[in-house]
């Protein structure tokens, strides 16, 4: 163990990586003879002692290689849920939503036209066209990754409420909130789960030309409704026969809240229908687990890990997309709409739908509400005795999609480690009460 600091001679800071700074240290450092060795796991201290006598010096290169960003913590708690007699909160605070909104104001008031960028003003972002064709090919190989690993991986879902469970065995914790709950006293009633269970089945309404004529409430069946990550896709500029969509070369103009110049309104052509149907198959969950077949136990693991690296890359992408792309969101309940305004439907049953006519309230949308993480119950033994209610302090919590590869046989990424609670033990019924 060293007892003194030795003697700095210079030091540097080279930038090495992102995220990374490679310092460099030149000091003397005492050699230590072969009775003194130390290991390189020991701890060193550096601190004020005597000088070190008998001993040659000699000069030293020690590189400390120090991460700039954040660490993980051990542990995590998720947030809690949103109550569903209240709104949403704003994605983007409300001081700054009024003030663009009378920045606007002002330059209408002016005659002046309010400066739009692409995409708002309907003109697509070239550099990120290839990440909206990296997320749809992620979406379907997501898609395909969970109707197989749904064949080998038991997952359980609660036919009186959403929630669902990945274990030999549904848990017992009673916090079901179903109809008729109170008679089960907050038991599940366990069912086999689907993949629309693990994956939720966010949809939206497929619009040629988004800054063109709003759905109404009567003309709601014409339009198709596919999953919104596919539309957002669409709209980004990923081509698909079937869903066809306007691409602008002129620019839209627009003076406070009123669009000016659109480029006219035009109908929608009539969709291509191609020879190969499969491609327009892989988009959707319907009917996928018939499609794919169960896979040899040799390369669940493979597969694991493949659907884990999708997972990854359409929730990375999505963001990405979404801080350029327009994407609305119901304060109120989980309808989804993609493009700069949202619908007339009046679809919406939550809270005082009555004093709005059943309209939503549209604001931003976030990445949660474009693709849910749908939060589960983290098993560390899946075949071990099932989840009870006084040990749930103890347990964690995981992206069902996460979950799912993880007991396939998946490596998990660091930054879900500390919402999963890996490094607690759960202790045994008898002993909860002894742990503080």
């Amino acid at each position: 163990m060293l007892q003194q600091s030795p003697a700095v001679s210079s030091s540097s800071c080279v930038p090495f990586q992102k995220g990374i700074l490679l310092t460099v240290m030149e000091f003397k450092r005492p050699q230590l003879s072969v009775l003194r060795s130390y290991t390189c796991g020991s701890k060193l201290q550096f601190g004020h002692g005597q000088p070190w006598t008998g001993e040659r010096a000699s000069l030293r290169t020690i590189y400390c290689i120090s991460q700039r960003q954040v660490a993980y913590p051990q542990n995590v708690d998720l947030p809690l849920p949103l109550p569903k007699r209240k709104k949403k909160p704003y994605p983007i605070p409300i001081k700054k939503i009024r003030r663009a909104a009378r920045d606007d104001k002002k330059l209408a008031e002016k005659g002046m036209e309010k400066p739009l960028e692409p995409p708002k003003n309907g003109i697509l972002v070239p550099d990120l066209i290839p990440v909206a064709y990296e997320v749809l090919d992620a979406w379907k190989v997501l898609i395909k990754g969970l109707a197989q690993l749904l064949h080998v991986v038991p997952v359980h879902g609660c036919s009186e409420c959403p929630d669902i469970h990945i274990a030999s065995t549904g848990h017992r914790i009673k916090d079901c909130d179903g109809p008729k709950n109170r008679m089960r006293r907050g038991e599940h009633s366990w069912v086999k789960a689907s993949i629309n269970d693990v994956l939720l089945p966010i949809e939206s309404y497929h619009l040629y030309d988004p800054f063109g004529r709003r759905i109404k409430h009567e003309t709601r069946f014409k339009y198709d409704r596919i999953p919104a990550v596919v539309e957002l896709c669409i709209q980004a500029g990923v081509e698909i026969p079937e869903y066809p969509s306007r691409r602008r070369i002129k620019p839209i103009r627009m003076m406070g809240k009123k669009v000016i110049d659109h480029g006219g309104f035009v109908d929608d052509p009539v969709p291509q229908c191609s020879g190969d149907s499969s491609s327009l198959v892989e988009l959707d969950t319907h009917g996928v687990l018939g499609r794919c077949p169960p896979p040899e136990l040799s390369n669940v693991p493979k597969i694991a890990q493949e659907t884990m690296d999708a997972y990854e890359i359409v929730r990375r992408g999505v963001r990405a997309l979404m801080r350029k792309y327009s994407v609305k969101a119901c304060g109120y309940c989980s309808e989804v709409h993609v493009g700069p305004w949202g619908h007339n439907a009046k679809l919406c049953g939550e809270f005082k739908h009555q004093w709005r006519d059943g309209k939503h309230g549209w604001q931003d949308a976030t990445v949660d509400e474009v693709f849910p993480p749908n939060y589960v119950w983290h098993v560390q033994d899946p075949k071990g005795p099932p989840l009870r209610s006084g040990l749930q302090r103890f347990y964690g919590k995981a992206p069902a999609v996460v979950e799912l590869c993880m007991q396939a046989g998946a490596e998990v990424p660091h930054k879900y480690k500390p919402m999963m609670r890996l490094d607690i033990v759960v202790p045994e019924s008898e002993e909860a009460r002894l742990v503080a």
